[in-house]
C-alpha cells in the first residue's frame, strides 16, 4: 500500500466516522435522549468497515492522486508541444 492510499482510506474513514455520528445524534429528538454509546459504537463500527472496503475494493482518489503526482514528476521538455508560433 502506498502513502497516496493510506492517506485517501483514512480521510474516508474519518468522513464515514462523522456521518455515522451525525446521522446518529440527529435523529434524537432532544441532547438529553442521545444514547452517547451506541453513537460511538457505531461509529467505530462504521470506521472500520470504510478501511476494509478500501482495502478490499481499492480507492478511485488515490489511484487519481497517484496517476497526477506522477504526471507531475515527469520533465518539462517531455512535453515541449511546437506550435510554429515565435
Amino acid at each position: 500500500m502506498t502513502n497516496t492510499f493510506i492517506r485517501a482510506s483514512l480521510i474516508r474513514c474519518v468522513r464515514t466516522i462523522a456521518q455515522t455520528a451525525i446521522a446518529c445524534i440527529g435523529s434524537a429528538t432532544v441532547l438529553s435522549s442521545v444514547d452517547w454509546k451506541m453513537v460511538v459504537s457505531a461509529s467505530l463500527l462504521s470506521g472500520i468497515l470504510s478501511l476494509l472496503t478500501s482495502i478490499a475494493t481499492g480507492l478511485p482518489e488515490a489511484e487519481y492522486a497517484e496517476h497526477v503526482y506522477m504526471s507531475a514528476e515527469e520533465p518539462a521538455d517531455s512535453e515541449v508541444i511546437d506550435d510554429g508560433k515565435e
